[in-house]
């Protein structure tokens, strides 16, 4: 979900009423420009402009273009000139006259490269932004989206804080530097990322968006850039030079590679179901009408919360996202994609979407927001919810059942859940743990937020307890348990990501909470400073015990495909839940070599009381591997099991071998 604004004027009406859905459509991957060898051709899709022209300037500032170029319009609703020459350098717009008026100047949708504040759209040399060596960058292997640790990050968050040591701060930069540490010596940057263990970071919204001044970057403003503006361009305040439209391209190409180079994926934050403004967007001023949906009254329909909703079921949408994500994935090499609010997509969009991306590379990850912020004139059935899932093939949705039974409701900052001490969330918990997947031993009748399993693999679930949306989860713990000591909440943390980490699906974690960051209490921070947002380094000393958890957390994982299996048969075969009515317990075993692990079988019992409980195992010889908020992939002790007591909000971790 995200934060935003919009803005509107009055549209005029067109002459005729056309049936806009059915409107000619084209697929064609040449639409904007093309620098051919001696001509540069401009193509745009219109079908009920009746002129339309391109200006170009000799620069993003100049106020008057150097040159008006007529256009001409085909059968397929394009319009289209070529110029004598290659205009690299330039810049341009586009104009249409839509009902007898000329609409205002546009990049159009599918300008790939901008000046400042993305006004104008720039004529480049693509070959001129590729950093030494990107034609050997390779996408690090992944087998299943399940193998993946998400590790979800804003980029002033990751590196703005005095603290950081890097020099590069808020920029694509600043996740190049190599040996960046805190100010009391901490590993910080893509060593601290390394170092941590995960596989992906997701990278919120690094498309070219409409909140931030880029002529004004010593303002220093922050927002999470859910608004967007141009969607196939790197936002300009992230680079060292948004003047150059060629810089802000190499820069983020440089961040991928160097990502790359240390095993690390980049998912990117797509945010395709809403504009940052309404009549006078890109898709407005192009085809007005066109590309939203509208309520009976005639006004925006608005399940985005930000004041529009794009219409992904309209032909020429849905190409538009379709063919977007494949030119990041080709030009930039992205690893995945998470999209946001994907519920206001249609099903067919969002497989088109996956079926394509995967004939790329079928590593590439596409997950997203199972749930709309409103209604829409979508019908239910046809919409990316989670409840139709299964619908999707190779897309995965976050799960709330999870996030909200593990801490506690995300609209009460007050409500516990089951790591901090409140009963009843059990059987949630257990959907979470089996990936909302059928499984004979888990009574869906009993769950909070979903009735019946969902997903029919686990490869369709993301598990979480926060992200960047509402309270991150260490203010969470502060509101929810305030008579609490630190330690406590701590503990309370660890017992939380020790279910996402162990359990079926795809674990995702928000910057910075391996070393207990906050947001100061702020539930939406969207556009809070960096005093808010940005992440103490120092807190990696202070927290070293919590960072260690985490880090031994997702070397397990990683290190047991038992935690990863693929299918949904597999879980219901190898996961056996304990008969425990123990309130706040939850105790079970992964069995069988599952999915090909080298233990025979894994205990995991889960105290969220604020009690000591007794619990019954098998008499064998046992690895202890997580106990009382300490963990070690490779074993703590040895125990021959039996009685034993599990201690107040914490996890216990065994292993068999044989």
């Amino acid at each position: 979900m995200c934060s935003c604004t919009s803005s509107a004027k009055e549209m005029p009406e067109p002459i005729t009423k056309p049936d806009i859905a059915n409107l000619p459509d084209y697929n064609g991957t040449d639409l904007g420009v093309t620098v051919l060898t001696d001509a540069t051709q401009f193509k745009l899709w219109s079908p009920q402009a009746r002129e339309a022209t391109v200006n170009i300037y000799d620069n993003n500032e100049t106020k008057n273009p150097s040159k008006v170029l007529e256009m001409k319009q085909d059968d397929s609703g394009t319009w289209s000139v070529t110029t004598p020459g290659q205009l690299y350098g330039k810049f341009y717009t586009v104009k249409i006259k839509y009902a007898d008026k000329w609409l205002d100047e546009t990049p159009g949708i599918w300008a790939k490269a901008v000046g400042t504040n993305g006004n104008r759209a720039a004529i480049i040399d693509f070959s001129a932004t590729d950093p030494e060596g990107w034609e050997n960058d390779r996408r690090p292997k992944l087998e299943n989206i399940t193998d993946a640790i998400i590790y979800e990050m804003h980029h002033r968050d990751f590196s703005m804080h005095p603290s950081s040591g890097i020099e590069n701060k808020g920029k694509f930069l600043a996740l190049t530097e190599q040996n960046a540490v805190s100010t009391l010596g901490d590993k910080t940057g893509i060593d601290h990322l390394k170092e941590l263990g995960i596989t992906h970071v997701h990278i919120l919204p690094s498309f070219d968006f409409n909140s931030i001044d880029e002529s004004n970057l010593q303002s220093n403003k922050y927002n999470w850039g859910y608004d967007p503006l141009n969607y196939n361009v790197p936002e300009g305040s992230y680079s060292t030079n948004p003047a150059d439209p060629v810089v802000r391209i190499r820069e983020m190409k440089q961040m991928i590679q160097a990502l790359h180079s240390a095993g690390i994926g980049v998912i990117m934050d797509v945010v395709y179901n809403h504009t940052a403004k309404n009549d006078d967007s890109n898709f407005s001023l192009t085809a007005p009408l066109y590309y939203y949906r509208y309520n009976s009254d005639g006004s925006y329909s608005n399940a985005s919360g930000c004041g529009n909703e794009t219409a992904s079921d309209r032909k020429q949408m849905q190409n538009f996202i379709v063919n977007s994500v494949k030119y990041w994935a080709e030009e930039y090499h992205i690893d995945g994609f998470r999209f946001d609010l994907m519920a206001i997509h249609d099903t067919e969009t969002m497989n088109r979407v996956a079926r394509e991306l995967k004939q790329i590379d079928p590593s590439i990850i596409i997950y997203g927001e199972g749930w709309t912020a409103g209604d829409s004139p979508l019908p239910v059935e046809r919409r990316a919810l989670k409840e139709n899932v299964a619908k999707m093939d190779g897309i995965a949705v976050f799960s709330d059942d999870i996030r909200d039974a593990v801490k506690g409701h995300y609209s009460n900052a007050a409500d516990r859940g089951f790591a901090t001490g409140k009963p009843g969330n059990e059987e949630t918990v257990k959907i979470g743990i089996v990936a909302a997947t059928d499984h004979p031993m888990v009574d869906y009748s009993k769950g909070n937020n979903s009735k019946v399993p969902y997903a029919s693999s686990p490869c369709q679930i993301i598990n979480y307890v926060s992200c960047h949306d509402d309270l991150c989860l260490t203010d969470k713990l502060a509101k929810s348990l305030p008579d609490k000591s630190e330690a406590d909440r701590q503990r309370a943390a660890k017992l939380a990501q020790t279910i996402i980490f162990t359990s079926q699906g795809t674990p995702f974690m928000f910057a910075g909470e391996e070393i207990f960051r906050d947001k100061k209490g702020v539930h939406n921070t969207y556009n809070s400073p960096d005093d808010v947002n940005a992440i103490d380094w120092q807190l990696k000393a202070k927290n070293n015990d919590l960072f260690n958890y985490y880090r031994g957390l997702i070397a397990l994982r990683k290190a047991h495909p038992a935690f990863r299996m693929t299918t949904a048969d597999d879980i219901a075969r190898n996961i056996v839940f304990d008969d425990i009515t123990t309130p706040n317990v939850i105790s079970y075993s992964i069995k069988n070599n599952a999915n090909g692990d080298s233990w025979n079988e894994i205990k995991l019992i889960f105290n969220g009381s604020e009690n000591e409980v007794p619990v019954n195992i098998d008499q064998a010889d046992w690895l202890v591997i997580a106990r009382d908020g300490q963990i070690n992939p490779d074993g703590l002790a040895t125990t021959s099991g039996g009685t034993l007591t599990i201690s107040p909000t914490s996890a216990l971790i065994l292993a068999k071998t044989k």
